[in-house]
């Protein structure tokens, strides 16, 4: 990372500016093992008081069956959020971003559905796409019994799980998935095209260009990606629900993300963007307590709780 860069960070999160992501084929087994064992030793130490967590897997008669974990921060029937996990379509499972999950539910007093998605290049697109459909579907169809209040469901994600939570809202919004009435992206991983944030932040913590160059051929499994793979590449937003999109200066999905947030507001979707400045992709993960990413889970807690409050 450049000096200027490393400066550019914000004191608590320095320590990060030599930490880098290596996506390179030969290097996932080792990064998918490091990140998974992480990322177990932090559910166990951290505190659910509040919210009940428990683990669930959709029936097979809705195709391929979907391991999620569900958190109930909120008196039944409760709003409910279909979310899906951060690590570049290739890392991660049900551990990965768990404290979001807590401070989601507990926060917005909603029910958080985490999907276990599969993961590329082993399942290309759209294996994770029809994983979040599926767990997207079941939840509506089985409110009843979930506790849950099918007309209040939202979508989020982080990283190339908003990727995912974007695609979902988008077909929601032309009728192919059931209706959603918001959406929250944090980090989203939006377009496979250049930006400038993207040649800018070559070298940057937690995720660079090279990252996302090699994420998006991960995704596609070596054979070129359809549009529909692309959030980004949609040209019509009309009817897409409203979102909070929050995102981080020193990030090569930065632009994206501002992009992205403008197209919806064009389109008539009420929209809130927040760039964080001083931070890095991931940062929110990496250092959970600091001032930042506190300011971020408030953030994201109460646009839930406005958005889902009936």
């Amino acid at each position: 990372m450049t000096v200027d860069h490393a400066r550019r960070l914000a004191p608590a999160l320095r320590h990060l500016a030599t930490f880098r992501v290596d996506l390179s084929a030969d290097a996932l087994p080792a990064v998918r093992a490091s990140l998974d064992d992480r990322r177990r030793a932090g559910v166990g130490a951290f505190d659910t008081r509040g919210v009940e967590v428990v683990d669930a897997t959709t029936p097979e008669a809705m195709g391929h069956a979907v391991r999620v974990r569900i958190y109930r921060g909120g008196p039944v029937p409760a709003p409910v959020v279909v979310y899906c996990h951060s690590g570049a379509f290739v890392l991660g499972n049900l551990d990965t971003d768990h404290r979001q999950c807590v401070e989601l539910a507990r926060r917005a007093r909603c029910t958080v559905v985490s999907v276990d998605y599969r993961l590329a290049p082993e399942h290309p697109f759209p294996a994770a796409l029809l994983d979040a459909l599926t767990v997207l579907e079941w939840v509506v169809a089985e409110a009843d019994s979930l506790g849950v209040d099918a007309d209040r469901v939202a979508v989020a994600g982080n990283s190339a799980g908003a990727a995912l939570a974007a695609t979902l809202a988008q077909c929601a919004a032309v009728g192919t998935a059931p209706a959603v009435v918001f959406q929250l992206l944090h980090q989203p991983v939006l377009d496979d095209r250049p930006t400038p944030s993207k040649d800018e932040f070559d070298d940057t913590p937690g995720f660079d260009g090279v990252a996302c160059e090699r994420m998006w051929r991960h995704l596609g499994g070596g054979a070129p990606l359809p549009g529909e793979a692309v959030p980004a590449r949609l040209a019509d937003l009309t009817g897409v629900a409203a979102a909070l999109i929050t995102c981080s200066e020193l990030d090569p999905l930065r632009d994206e993300a501002v992009d992205y947030a403008l197209r919806l507001m064009w389109a008539g979707a009420p929209t809130e963007l927040h760039v964080f400045p001083g931070t890095c992709h991931g940062f929110d993960s990496m250092v959970p307590e600091c001032e930042v990413a506190q300011a971020l889970f408030a953030m994201q807690g109460e646009a839930l709780r406005r958005a889902l409050a009936g």
